[in-house]
């Protein structure tokens, strides 16, 4: 269906997306850290996130492709549900094998995983998906929500995410992901179907 997409996370690295040169299909996680033109849709999987946005307190751009916890948290407030309904452009909950839980499938799994499963994109850009290369778990998303970035968090980095991300990889052996980063030191093997762009600062 589509080509190529880019999928727009919201860590520090996510600065070097450039709106001007990027031709393809637009994902964005939560609330992404700058506009994007021509976007596709804003994935959201957390309650909190949903629960922030019932209160006025965040307002994701476009439409919305939203995941189990959102869809849940929908049924158990119709009112709301009603008020946004046009902003969904669709609840997705296929969730890989490989991922144990949905708490470990994070927005930015849930994004890539719909565009290799649902859109069958031939080439994945990631951009600000800064934990994969680093122990560094900073997010734009913490300015709107708070978010626990202490030593249990540092543990599902290295136990659960990213092995999701290999095996996410691995699964989706004739999708070209490339990872758009300061440095090239990923912290797991990778398969051919995966490239590094060494970014540097505009």
């Amino acid at each position: 269906m589509a080509k190529t997409v880019h999928v727009i996370g919201n860590g520090d690295c996510a600065a070097y997306y450039n709106n001007e040169t990027r031709k393809g299909l637009k994902l964005c996680c939560n609330v992404p850290p700058f506009e994007i033109y021509d976007m596709y849709a804003t994935c959201v999987v957390d309650f909190k996130m949903m629960a922030t946005i019932k209160a006025d307190q965040a307002n994701p751009p476009g439409e919305w492709i939203l995941g189990i916890r959102p869809k849940i948290f929908c049924e158990k407030n119709p009112g709301f549900h009603m008020k946004i309904a046009s902003r969904v452009k669709e609840f997705y909950t296929e969730k890989p094998k490989y991922a144990k839980n949905y708490t470990d499938f994070n927005c930015g799994h849930f994004a890539t995983y719909y565009a290799a499963k649902k859109l069958k994109a031939e080439r994945i850009h990631l951009w600000g998906f800064d934990s994969i290369f680093d122990f560094n778990l900073r997010s734009y998303t913490d300015l709107i929500l708070n978010s626990d970035r202490g030593n249990m968090n540092n543990h599902r980095l290295s136990e659960n995410w990213r092995p999701l991300w290999k095996n996410m990889f691995d699964d989706f052996k004739d999708t070209e992901f490339v990872l758009h980063h300061k440095h090239d030191q990923l912290k797991f093997n990778v398969g051919d179907n995966v490239k590094v762009i060494v970014e540097t600062k505009k």
